[in-house]
Order: structure tokens, then C-alpha cells, then sequence
């Protein structure tokens, strides 16, 4: 591994990073077919940006003028790949300034790029070092740039994440009304839990307008209500937090919720499979649309059933229809088909 080092790189005005950085490491360098890559660590105020051909990072004020600038310089290198993690939402307005001029932006998960820099023997961690690592990461694994995200698309993220905010606050104050002793705090509980259920409400509203507004999400949101077990709710929350659903296939759509068993093997060893990864939010919210199907949508029943019948747990029969679902779902919307009892 390459030591670090104090050196800056100079492809732009903006003031140069001082301090250790991180360099790429030699036998990493131009991997496979990729020659430029950028990683770009981005935080509220600013975004350090390192190129894996370079060593060093220079730092760019988070702002349009500071995007601007960033552009004109990867404009000149042309890159073949940008990787930055995602962090809370600082990075949607670069990445999306990024992509509408026709640069490809991978957003990636910032725990497998913590895993990569373990891996990689790098335990120090600074913005500076993060954007080297994070160009590293992009030579090594190559991850796939994402298109831009709608206008609407956006929008109704946002809207969905916002609403299960209020839900999580919301199942915190009941919670607490089953210790509460003071007809006070009774009284204080109750107004609040009053007030999230109408901000719930109009949420869902505004939800249900967007949705209806463009005519590709009303389609594919029908499409999915017509399944026994799916509502509004479970439906929006598909269009929004799985927006590769009809695209991929049945492994990927399994991955991507958290729902393929993975095995763990090892030598004479085989361990019991196990699901996790995936999108949790998500998984949480088809929680209860699943156990609604199990109860009303024949496929899911049956199957769900005859895993009981096998001697199954019921919380891992629970899991298995979830996967059922999903890939029906998937089958459907890739297709361009409504529910049938087909897809039993």
C-alpha cells in the first residue's frame, strides 16, 4: 500500500487542499479499461475531489459557483466515472448538476466504500482521504452510474421520506402513552399524536397528487394496487424507495429489497442461509402489505402455507412470501401485466 502523501493536484482555481491525502495506490492505477476516475467527497459546505490518476485533492465550495468550477476541470479530464457517496442529501445537488451535464455519477453506499478502505489497509479517514479512497474505489469495482432523477421522482422521495419521519415520531409518542401516569402528559401526548396524524394525512395527499399528475407513476401504481395486499401506501412506497422494480431481475429485485437468502459456506461447512442487506426502509414498509397477502392474495397464501406445512419458522415463511411478492411485482411491471392468479 502507498504511504501517504503532501502533495495537491492543480486542475482548477479553487484553493488546494493542504495535509496529508491520500494517493492511489500503483498497481490500482488505469485497472481494466477505466483511465480517469474522480471521487468526490461531498459535506455541507464544500467537496473535495481527488482523480485517481493524480495523487492529492482540491477542495470546492458546495455551492453553484463552486460546481461551476468543479465542472470546467472534469470538462478537461475527461472522466469516465464519478463515484460519491450518498450523505443525507448533500449530494443530490452536485450529482444532479453533474448528470444533466452528461457526466457519469454513481452514488454509492457509504458503508462498502468504508469496507473497500478497510480492506485496502486505510483506517485514517479525513474528507480529503475519503475522495482518494472514493477514486480508488471507483477504478476497483467500477460501480454503475445512476441516471438523473426525475422531477417528480425527487419530489416524491422526499415526501416519502418525510412521512416516515412523522410515523417513526408518531409510534415513539404511543409508545410513551403506556407509561404516562400524569393526565398532563396524557393530555400532551394526545395533541401531538393528533397533530402527526394530520400532517400524515396531508402528506399523503400531496403523495397521491404527484402520483396521479404524471401519467407513468399512476400506471405503474394501478398496476401494483391490483395485487391482493398492496394499497396506496405500499404502492408509493415501491415507486419511490424501488425505482429499478420492473427493470432488473428476480435475483436482482430479491437483492435489492434484502430478501435472497445468502449463503455461508465454508470448506465441509454450510451455514444457515440468512437474508439481510438490501433496503431496509423498504422492507419495514412491506412488512404489513405481506402479511396482508398472506391472508388475502392466494399465491401468497398458499405458498406461504406450504412452507408452514414443511416445517418451516413462520417468521422465515414470513420473509420467503415477501420474496414471493416482490418478484411477482417485478414479473409485473416488467411485463406490462395486471395481477392473475397466474403468477401462483
Amino acid at each position: 500500500m502507498s504511504s501517504l502523501i503532501r502533495r495537491s493536484i492543480s486542475f482548477g482555481q479553487p484553493e488546494q487542499s493542504q495535509g496529508p491525502f491520500y494517493q492511489m495506490s500503483p498497481h490500482l492505477q488505469g485497472r481494466v479499461n477505466m483511465n480517469t476516475a474522480i471521487g468526490i467527497d461531498v459535506s455541507k459546505k464544500f467537496f473535495d475531489v481527488a482523480v485517481s490518476s493524480k495523487p492529492g485533492a482540491v477542495r470546492y465550495d458546495n455551492k453553484p459557483a463552486g460546481m461551476r468550477a468543479a465542472f470546467r476541470a472534469f470538462k478537461a479530464l475527461k472522466p469516465e466515472l464519478l463515484v460519491m457517496e450518498a450523505t443525507g442529501g448533500y449530494e443530490r445537488k452536485l450529482a444532479d448538476f453533474l448528470r444533466k451535464k452528461g457526466l457519469p455519477v454513481a452514488v454509492v453506499n457509504p458503508r462498502r466504500v468504508r469496507d473497500f478502505a478497510r480492506a485496502c489497509g486505510r483506517m485514517a479517514k479525513t474528507d480529503r482521504i475519503d475522495a482518494g479512497i472514493l477514486a480508488q474505489y471507483a477504478v476497483a469495482l467500477e460501480p454503475e452510474p445512476q441516471d438523473a432523477v426525475a422531477p417528480e421522482a425527487a419530489q416524491l422521495k422526499e415526501l416519502t421520506a418525510r412521512r416516515r419521519q412523522l410515523i417513526d415520531m408518531r409510534t415513539a409518542e404511543k409508545n410513551r402513552m403506556d407509561h404516562a401516569e400524569s393526565r398532563c402528559i396524557k393530555d400532551s401526548l394526545k395533541k401531538i399524536i393528533r397533530t402527526f396524524n394530520i400532517e400524515i394525512s396531508r402528506l399523503d395527499k400531496a403523495i397521491s397528487v404527484i402520483v396521479e399528475n404524471s401519467e407513468v407513476l399512476a400506471e405503474k401504481a394501478e398496476r401494483l394496487k391490483s395485487v391482493p395486499g398492496i394499497g396506496d401506501v405500499s404502492a408509493h412506497a415501491l415507486l419511490t424507495e424501488f425505482p429499478e422494480l420492473g427493470t432488473c431481475n428476480r435475483r436482482q429485485a430479491a437483492a435489492l429489497l434484502g430478501v435472497a437468502p445468502i449463503n455461508r459456506d465454508s470448506g465441509m461447512f454450510r451455514g444457515k442461509r440468512m437474508t439481510g442487506g438490501g433496503r431496509r426502509n423498504l422492507r419495514k414498509q412491506l412488512y404489513m402489505p405481506t402479511l396482508s397477502a398472506i391472508r388475502h392474495n392466494p399465491a401468497i397464501k398458499n405458498f406461504y402455507q406450504h412452507l408452514l406445512d414443511a416445517g418451516k419458522p413462520r417468521l422465515t415463511a414470513v420473509v420467503a412470501a415477501m420474496h414471493k411478492l416482490i418478484i411477482i411485482l417485478n414479473s409485473m411491471l416488467k411485463n406490462n401485466s395486471d395481477w392473475n392468479p397466474g403468477f401462483a
